[in-house]
């Protein structure tokens, strides 16, 4: 049975993986692993040890924390469950957004703001 930490460990990995448009396969590489069990570490399959989390934070560019973040005590197994984040279109939309450049980029954060108060 997956512990809740390990399954919100898990999904930060992939969160992150999507948001830098890493495949697993390209994650694993870099890792040094097969891509099979960076599937189990995303799934929280399988728990991720400390030297492993050390190396995929490294590869993803985040630090070690970042796989925490949203986990509190007592919010265990609920604190990414209401995540938009997890929705794959979101991802991508959000992976988009950082790719236009920071000027563009601040005045269609204005217009959405606008937009989402307008509604």
């Amino acid at each position: 049975m997956k512990h809740p930490v390990d399954a919100h460990v898990g999904k930060r990995i992939r969160h992150r993986r999507w948001m830098v448009g890493m495949t697993q396969q390209q994650l694993a590489d870099k890792v040094g692993i097969k891509f099979q069990q960076i599937q189990k570490y995303e799934t929280g399959m399988n728990r991720v040890s400390a030297s492993r989390l050390w190396d995929v934070a490294d590869a993803l560019g985040v630090s070690i924390s970042f796989f925490f973040e949203g986990l509190a005590e007592g919010q265990v197994g609920t604190a990414y469950a209401a995540d938009m984040m997890s929705d794959k279109e979101a991802l991508e939309l959000v992976r988009s957004y950082y790719a236009i450049p920071e000027a563009q980029r601040r005045r269609l954060f204005d217009l959405a703001r606008v937009l989402s108060e307008a509604a």
